[in-house]
């Protein structure tokens, strides 16, 4: 089953998330996309590892978030990808314009082939004003139409808001 978790920041999509992945009863296998550059991105990362049970395995991919899926994919493994929109930043900010084109479409096209559970978390940042600023205008519309697409591949979408799950597509939880 592929699951999509979207939410603003400090909505509790990740804490959803890792609930949801822990009672599937399977092995996880995180899947962090962060790039902790700074300290107060480096204390986030630290608060999401310490609420992770020990014995789940991580791995840290910025950008090749395809060949990891790909390479940990399993019938009795869960995935559980946080965040989609810090992975497509990592892709914004290459100096490839079109390597972000690529991964979004191999990721679109891994997703039928990919055994087990997977969820994927990501922050919802289109209800807001519309930004200032070419990149950030961009990176709002490459999330939107990042989550559009990947929606149509999930049995499950919920938005997560002040800690509280809204299924919009799939069983409710």
């Amino acid at each position: 089953m592929l699951q999509l978790i979207l939410g603003g920041a400090r909505s509790g999509k990740s804490r959803l998330a890792e609930k949801l992945a822990a009672d599937t009863g399977l092995a996880v296998t995180y899947i962090a996309t962060s790039q902790p550059l700074d300290g107060e991105m480096n204390a986030r990362v630290a608060q999401h590892r310490a609420r992770r049970p020990a014995q789940w395995a991580l791995v840290e991919e910025p950008l090749a978030l395809v060949r990891v899926l790909r390479d940990n994919a399993a019938a009795d493994r869960c995935l559980l990808v946080d965040c989609l929109t810090l992975w497509l930043t990592n892709l914004l900010m290459l100096d490839d314009h079109a390597q972000l084109n690529v991964e979004r479409e191999a990721l679109l096209d891994s997703l039928a082939a990919l055994p087990g559970e997977i969820i994927f978390v990501s922050n919802e940042t289109g209800l807001g004003v519309v930004p200032l600023g070419e990149l950030t205008r961009r990176y709002v519309d490459e999330a939107g139409w990042l989550h559009q697409a990947l929606a149509e591949h999930c049995q499950r979408v919920v938005l997560t808001v002040a800690g509280l799950p809204l299924t919009l597509k799939g069983t409710a939880l």
